[in-house]
This record gives structure tokens, C-alpha cells and sequence, in this order.
């Protein structure tokens, strides 16, 4: 392990990562599926792409940037597919969002579990950082590992033992964080659906079983940082779903709060607190003092409309009664295009949030 310094990160105006895909794009991804472009004309439209929202990000006063998820359909199962022992596949059903159903897709079990040292998105960030070229820090965003443990996705012929399953799980993830690390990266944030539903009301669960599951993905997912470099960067993100302005489900985080919160091996939460399902910021509490840094996601990314800024500054200063104004950040609750359908606002809100977020962070903590 390195004792280099790392980053501070993450930054008092930060993103969660995801961005509005441009028709070009959508077009370019639409022809490829068709097989009327090659996959080096669809990554010609990605690379321009990309290039300009790397540029737009830099423009808004953004310290960080990311790639918008823009060589990617699904927030996670294009990361997910690439694991050895994985493959995606077309189930009979979508998830199931708030007056919706998603579109099929999902990832499954089909052999025993590692790393792929040819996964794509390792290539794809030496590429992106070199459009970075220092102007900002590069952020790399990738699905939690707790992501493969929702039912349905382990063979149970393969893996009987779901602690056998958690073991390969683990040595996977590590090895991906140490192959972007070698790469570059230096920000790799982990965003978590799974953990974030083990909180959730809506969410049946047998008894004892919440229990658990929430300690299974504690171990999980420290088990997978055991390894991280000292000057690497880890946040994760805890999400409630996000798709075409919709979720998945509410609830506070009061039911993981003593167990995440107290103990998860990471150097900042990225939280939803954008509307009324998200609960009170009473599970803060559980939060080291001096340890990691909290990133209220207070402005939200499921409409254009700007949120009022003195109740901003407002709910800033509620949050810090639990937190240290020092360890807190601010940021919309979760990407704007979690899959490449998008939210419902236009590339023009999105900008304009995020330079708002950026003035307000700059009069909090000025």
C-alpha cells in the first residue's frame, strides 16, 4: 500500500456522474444496435462526445469531471456483464419503478467469479483522463459489488454458499479497483442501489433476514477496499433508483445508518436528500466525526426547475448539526441519466444546475 496524499475529494460541489446523452449520441448507440454503423463509428460519436461535456464540466467550475456514462446504456449492468462469470441477458420482466417498468435487461450468474483484465472500462478511462489532461480530476464511477447479490443473479449450482459467492465477489472487486488504480484513476466512486433498498420500508424482508444482508454487504464491500491504495479516492452512493425521473423506492437510512454509516471503509457517502421520501438527516449521527465526508445530494436531478437557495443553505446547516460543516458537499441527489434514457430536463437545466450548485457551494464555504 502506497502512503501518498491522496485528493480531497470529494469536492464541495460535486456530480454523481451521469449526464444527459446528446441526440448524436442516442442516434450513433440507435445504429449500432442496428448494424448500420461499426462499433468504432458509434465510439468516434462517444469520444467527440465526450470531449465536449469534459469541456462543459471544466466550464461550470466543476473540479471534477466524469465521462458522463457515455460509452454506457446501463449505470451498472455494462460494467456488471464484463465480470468473469457474468453475462447479460433479456429477462421477462424490467425492474419496477414508481409507475413504470423498466426497460429488460439484467446480468446472471454463469461461472465462477473474477476479474476480466480486458474489461472494457479499463481502456475507456485511460482514454477518457487523456481528454482530462489534468485540467480537473477524472472521475471514474462503477456499480457496487452488493449490485450482484439482488435475487435472481447467483447460480446456486455454481455458488450453494453465498459466502462462497461474497468471497469471489471480493477478490473481483479488488482486483478492478487495483487494474483502474495501475490505470490512473484516483476518484472511483461505488454506487449502490442494493444497499440503499436493505434501508427501504417498501422492502419486504423475512425475519432476521434484513439483518443479515446488511452485514453480508458491509463485509462485501469492505472486503473489496481491503487492498485500496492509500492516495485512492473511494466514495459510494447511496441510491434509491433513478430512471426516466422516476424511483424505485423511499425510506430513510436510519435501518443501515449504525452499520454503513460507523463503519463502511469509504472517504465519502454521496446521499439522497432531494424530496420528501429521503427522511431526516438523523442518521448522520452515525458518522465519525473527522472521518468521511458527507455529500448531500439536496438538489435534484429529476427536474430542471432550481431549488430555492436559502432553503439550501438552510438544510446545509440542519445537516451539520450532525455533521461538520468541514466534512459536508453538496450535489443532485443522483446522475441526470442513469441509463441512457435520461431524466426529464433538458441539457441546458443540467449545465445550469450544476454551475448553481457550484455559486452555492462557493457562498457556504467561502
Amino acid at each position: 500500500m502506497t502512503t501518498k496524499t491522496a485528493i480531497e475529494a470529494p469536492f464541495r460541489a460535486d456530480h454523481v456522474g451521469s449526464l444527459l446523452r446528446p441526440e448524436s449520441l442516442l442516434k450513433a448507440r440507435k445504429d449500432f444496435k442496428e448494424g448500420t454503423i461499426t462499433k468504432e463509428q458509434l465510439k468516434e460519436v462517444e469520444t467527440k462526445e465526450i470531449k465536449r461535456i469534459v469541456d462543459k464540466q471544466i466550464e461550470v467550475g466543476l473540479e471534477l469531471v466524469t465521462d458522463g456514462e457515455f460509452r454506457r446504456d446501463w449505470w451498472h449492468l455494462d460494467f456488471l456483464e464484463h465480470l468473469n462469470g457474468f453475462e447479460g441477458y433479456v429477462p421477462e420482466k424490467g425492474y419496477q419503478f414508481e409507475g413504470l417498468e423498466t426497460d429488460k435487461y439484467e446480468v446472471r450468474n454463469i461461472g465462477k467469479i473474477s476479474f476480466n483484465s480486458d474489461h472494457p472500462f479499463i481502456q475507456d478511462f485511460i482514454e477518457f483522463n487523456k481528454i482530462v489532461d489534468g485540467r480537473a480530476v477524472a472521475k471514474q464511477t462503477i456499480p457496487s459489488p452488493n449490485q450482484l447479490f439482488h435475487p435472481g443473479i447467483r447460480d446456486e449450482s455454481i455458488y450453494p454458499d453465498v459466502e462462497d459467492f461474497a468471497k469471489d465477489i471480493i477478490k473481483a472487486y479488488q482486483d478492478a479497483i487495483q487494474a483502474f488504480y495501475d490505470a490512473g484513476v484516483r476518484y472511483l466512486q461505488i454506487d449502490d442501489v442494493y444497499i440503499a433498498g436493505l434501508s427501504s420500508p417498501d422492502i419486504p424482508f423475512k425475519e432476521g433476514e434484513r439483518e443479515f444482508l446488511i452485514d453480508l454487504a458491509l463485509r462485501v464491500m469492505n472486503g473489496a477496499l481491503e487492498n485500496k491504495p492509500a492516495d485512492l479516492v473511494v466514495t459510494t452512493h447511496l441510491c434509491r433508483g433513478n430512471y426516466q425521473s422516476t424511483w424505485a423506492f423511499g425510506g430513510s437510512y436510519a435501518l443501515i445508518a449504525p452499520t454503513f454509516f460507523a463503519k463502511e471503509n469509504v472517504d465519502g457517502f454521496f446521499l439522497e436528500y432531494d424530496d420528501d421520501r429521503s427522511g431526516d438527516f438523523k442518521p448522520l449521527e452515525h458518522i465519525p466525526n473527522g472521518g468521511a465526508k458527507v455529500v448531500l445530494g439536496v438538489f435534484t436531478s429529476k427536474n430542471g426547475e432550481l431549488e430555492d437557495k436559502e432553503n439550501i443553505i438552510a438544510r446545509v446547516k440542519e445537516a451539520s448539526e450532525y455533521v461538520p460543516l468541514d466534512q459536508l458537499s453538496i450535489s443532485p441527489q443522483c446522475g441526470f441519466a442513469s441509463t441512457h434514457h435520461g431524466n426529464k430536463l433538458t441539457e441546458e437545466q443540467q449545465w445550469e444546475k450544476l454551475k448553481y450548485i457550484v455559486d452555492i457551494s462557493k457562498e457556504i464555504w467561502s
